[in-house]
């Protein structure tokens, strides 16, 4: 078996400071699993504030270093990458989107002018059609264009559509794997449908597996092939999402799962998939 990412029982250390002293916040402990090549899938991390899913997230994303393991993709340990050249090899094949989109672009840049530095710099187009044929291309996929972007500033634009231009972005270099960092906290309830919608097309007709990390178990029904369930650090379930999320095992799954469902709904599967079928029916 072939795997895309292989994560190997990783853990995360982080030395605290204070004016009572030093002390050591173990973040993330001994998590383990892996994506297969040539299967995409929509792999959920799931976890209340604080459970590590984030810091997960950053390990995957070469942001920070594992304290121990190892996080392989595509067979090459993600902790050696050090030239800048391996790096933008790797960022090519690993594409991140974060939760806030209005963080993610600066307010007085264009922003378009994202998605043509991204076209540059991972491609290596120069020619100014090709570049915005790039970006316009990656646009179409999100349900926007070009047209309707071009020169415009973050602030002229809605929630929504910064997070689609956001993952237009992440689709122009073409990659095998996107980080998505809880990607529809910050947008109104009435567009998650649509961008959960936009990631079981992007699994479905191009081929990209999804880190989809969130602490929204109904999202996380409606969409995941697959789940981790985090509580401090440590993976307390794990397997195929409908048949974790309809019937979880671990005490602490049982709480999120009752914490998603009106006080008089029955804890059930069946109740579960019916919460979800009327709040996420796909557009």
């Amino acid at each position: 078996m072939t795997h895309l990412l292989e994560v190997d029982k990783v853990g995360k250390t982080y030395a605290m400071g204070g004016i009572l002293g030093s002390h050591r916040v173990r973040a993330v402990e001994n998590v383990s699993f892996a994506l297969e090549a040539g299967r995409p899938e929509i792999f959920t991390v799931i976890g209340e504030s604080g459970s590590g899913k984030s810091t997960l997230a950053r390990m995957i994303l070469a942001s920070v270093p594992p304290s121990d393991g190892a996080i392989r993709f595509e067979g090459q340990d993600v902790a050696a990458i050090k030239s800048r050249r391996d790096r933008l090899a790797f960022m090519k094949r690993v594409q991140p989107i974060f939760q806030n989109p209005f963080e993610a672009f600066n307010p007085l840049k264009k922003v378009d002018r994202y998605l043509f530095m991204t076209a540059r710099r991972f491609n290596g187009v120069s020619r100014r059609d090709e570049v915005e044929r790039q970006a316009d291309e990656a646009l179409r996929k999100v349900g926007l264009s070009l047209a309707e972007v071009k020169g415009r500033f973050p602030h002229e634009l809605s929630g929504g559509q910064l997070q689609r231009i956001a993952i237009a972005r992440a689709l122009i270099p073409g990659p095998a794997l996107i980080v998505a960092d809880e990607p529809v906290s910050m947008v109104d309830a009435s567009l998650r449908t649509s961008i959960v919608n936009l990631f079981m097309t992007l699994r479905d007709d191009l081929g990209v597996s999804i880190i989809y990390i969130t602490h929204d178990l109904a999202t996380a029904y409606y969409i995941s092939d697959r789940i981790i369930i985090m509580q401090k650090g440590e993976v307390v379930e794990a397997g195929d999402a409908r048949t974790v999320l309809a019937d979880p095992q671990h005490p602490y799954s049982r709480e999120l799962k009752a914490a998603v469902l009106s006080p008089d709904a029955a804890i059930t599967g069946s109740a579960l998939a019916e919460t979800d079928a009327a709040t996420l029916e796909p557009t």
